[in-house]
């Protein structure tokens, strides 16, 4: 197996939305969720710079199927910035659902970026919210910090995860998924799909045994 060498000044790693509603038991839980834990605590150990996106929404959030008259979980609608998937109630702020996973060692992490706090617009990426136009900050931190290369880890490699990577290339970063340290809610195909979408933007796929400190 290929290694690469992590550089510990101008590598960050980025673990996004390990909380309790996306892991088993939770109110979306992805399947496996909880099986990141581990690998990304270890990868904690190993980065000097470790950054955390925390998914935080108002209970009446537009992209709560609950807030739809007559709509399911899971459903597609359009709003003003286009096709909307509708989720279950999930991480409503200041919930244990919104929690970080308690297995998770969070004491290293030197940010964090709460995203999807915006009653209107839903945010999966930690870049930018789901209109397009609206930015978290984190690339503005990014730059600032002089980071070149993203490590990318957590939950659902298929959504967050995977929007996140495109965005940070389209921001001329170098992204890398650290593919044991995801797992994904794969609604009909949406891992591989999400797959071959990093890929072809230039997304590197590599696992956590080929990192070298």
């Amino acid at each position: 197996m290929k290694t690469l060498a992590i550089d510990r000044d101008a590598d960050a790693l980025v673990v996004i939305d390990v909380q309790n509603d996306f892991c088993p038991g939770g109110a979306l839980e992805v399947p496996n969720g909880d099986d990141v834990v581990a690998p990304i605590n270890g990868l904690m150990r190993r980065f000097r710079h470790v950054l955390l996106t925390q998914d935080w929404h108002p209970a009446d959030h537009v992209s709560f199927a609950s807030m739809h008259e007559g709509r399911d979980p899971f459903e597609v609608i359009e709003v003003d910035y286009g096709p909307q998937v509708l989720w279950p109630d999930h991480c409503v702020q200041g919930t244990f659902g919104a929690e970080f996973h308690a297995g998770l060692k969070v004491d290293s992490a030197e940010l964090v970026i709460r995203k999807g706090y915006r009653r209107n617009i839903d945010s999966y990426s930690a870049l930018f919210e789901n209109d397009r136009g609206t930015p978290t900050g984190l690339t503005g931190y990014l730059r600032d910090r002089g980071f070149g290369r993203l490590f990318m880890v957590g939950l659902a490699t298929d959504y967050c995860v995977a929007y996140s990577a495109l965005d940070g290339r389209e921001q001329g970063f170098e992204v890398f998924v650290v593919e044991d340290a995801c797992r994904g809610i794969d609604l009909e195909g949406s891992v591989d799909a999400a797959w071959r979408r990093m890929t072809d933007a230039g997304v590197e796929r590599i696992d956590s045994r080929a990192l070298a400190d």
